[in-house]
């Protein structure tokens, strides 16, 4: 890629069709984080504690995997480049995995390992769209700012595929109930086939983009290297802080997903046209970031906006849970009380994504800090480690919900009107420690990672440089 072509500005239509496939992520996020454990435990009858430890060891056994599959991407050398063959190959069985994590047998709890298992695979085939997807992101533009709107797409496109999901799936599949088991299998085969469309969909519209033979041919493919190789390029110092970071804030965004129908049942009492209007909410709250973080980034940089905005989504996230804990906030359910969470979600949910969008930006960077060191581009060896980082902390985040859930003293298939008061009480001022102290701790790292917007393009200047010179000596 020539200096010139690193500084053009991408055609809006190539950054629509590179979003498009992170939709398949958002579906899956939406629903390992949001339905996954209210589906096993309170409709199919399954411990609380048993299911949220069979999703972390998915996530966490899975997440070994992403390292290798982005490695793999980085090495696969074809006319059509290194990552559009898994992306016309992997959404189809992605698909019918997706679909047998919804249709388990209903007659009885469903095993401990048959929920690993199917988990661990819909995973995996998810990495292997996710991450040549977003794995092409830097190749298609070394441009600082470009790189930030090609990941607002991306996040765009994620929480859209998320929220209608989360919309179709409180106001269709499941409008009669959340605890409605016929509800979740339609769940599953929307799911499916959007998550196999979208991608194809995608990796179609970027084909004139990224067909095209990669510059440097792979070394021959050993597994002593590889590993090695891989080692080598999650070493780099910029990248173990944005990991440190990432974890802490990927695990309290694990916990706040999947705790999130039980906060919105047991504590706030939405009425059902409250599960309608909030999915609309979140999307508007992710516009709103879609449209700020771009300005943020070009004027205070990517790592102050990461700190901001985790600080800042982190006080109007609780505010509410601490208002109710002290008496201050409007009656449960009233529409006082919804209209007012509505207000606070919001503009928690703006600052929060920025951070995760600032996050990705940053991870594009690093791919030149580590080339000018190692002579190799790996794009998808670092973006299957943040990959790694997220399942791996988001399955902890799981895990930590199910133990809220058990010490709260919530039991299974309970009734929200029966559950006692101080139970709830617990409950939230529990989960209110756990996003203060995970917000606090992770800006304090974030305040370490050190590529700026000149490093970066002095980087980018010293490359093209180099480049130009060896295409002279040939």
């Amino acid at each position: 890629m020539t200096a010139a072509a690193a500084e053009a500005r991408l055609p809006l239509r190539l950054k629509l069709y590179h979003g498009l496939g992170s939709i398949a992520y958002g579906v899956k996020d939406n629903g390992f984080s949001t339905f996954l454990l209210l589906f096993y435990n309170q409709v199919l009858g399954m411990d609380a504690k048993l299911v949220s430890l069979a999703l972390m060891l998915a996530l966490v056994l899975d997440a070994f995997v992403d390292p290798v599959i982005g490695y793999l991407s980085d090495q696969t050398h074809t006319r059509w480049g290194r990552r559009l063959p898994w992306l016309y190959l992997a959404p189809i069985p992605l698909a019918f995995a997706w679909f047998a994590l919804w249709t388990p047998d209903a007659d009885a709890a469903p095993g401990f390992w048959h929920l690993v298992i199917v988990a661990m695979i819909v995973r995996s085939l998810v990495s292997c769209c996710e991450v040549p997807s977003v794995a092409l992101l830097p190749e298609l533009t070394r441009d600082y700012d470009e790189r930030t709107t090609l990941m607002r797409y991306r996040f765009l496109f994620g929480w859209a595929g998320g929220l209608l999901m989360l919309f179709l799936a409180y106001d269709v599949f499941l409008a009669k109930s959340l605890l409605q088991v016929e509800g979740y299998y339609q769940y599953g085969l929307f799911g499916g086939l959007l998550m196999a469309a979208t991608v194809l969909v995608s990796a179609a519209g970027q084909h004139r983009w990224a067909a095209r033979w990669p510059e440097r041919k792979p070394s021959a493919l050993r597994i002593g290297t590889a590993f090695r190789e891989i080692r080598e390029a999650l070493s780099h110092p910029a990248f173990l802080v944005l990991l440190a970071a990432g974890a802490i804030a990927y695990t309290s965004q694990g916990v706040t997903f999947s705790i999130s129908n039980y906060l919105y049942i047991f504590i706030w009492r939405f009425s059902p046209g409250a599960f309608m209007l909030y999915p609309w909410v979140l999307f508007a709250s992710v516009v709103g970031t879609f449209l700020l973080v771009g300005p943020a980034h070009r004027r205070f940089g990517k790592r102050a906006t990461a700190i901001a905005g985790g600080l800042i989504g982190m006080a109007f996230w609780v505010t509410p849970f601490l208002l109710r804990h002290f008496g201050a906030w409007p009656v449960e359910g009233s529409t006082a009380s919804t209209a007012g969470l509505f207000v606070f979600f919001f503009l928690a949910n703006l600052f929060s994504v920025a951070v995760m969008i600032s996050g990705g930006s940053m991870i594009a960077d690093i791919v030149e800090a580590s080339e000018v060191e190692t002579g190799r581009r790996s794009e998808g060896t670092f973006f299957a480690g943040n990959f790694f980082m997220q399942k791996c902390a988001t399955g902890l985040g799981i895990f930590v919900t199910g133990l809220l859930v058990d010490i709260a003293g919530i039991p299974e298939k309970a009734d929200p009107a029966k559950v006692p008061e101080a139970v709830i009480d617990d409950f939230s001022l529990y989960y209110c420690v756990l996003v203060i102290l995970f917000a606090v701790v992770s800006s304090l790292i974030f305040r370490y990672y050190p590529i700026d917007r000149a490093d970066h393009e002095a980087r980018v200047a010293a490359l093209a440089g180099a480049q130009a010179a060896a295409e002279e000596q040939r």
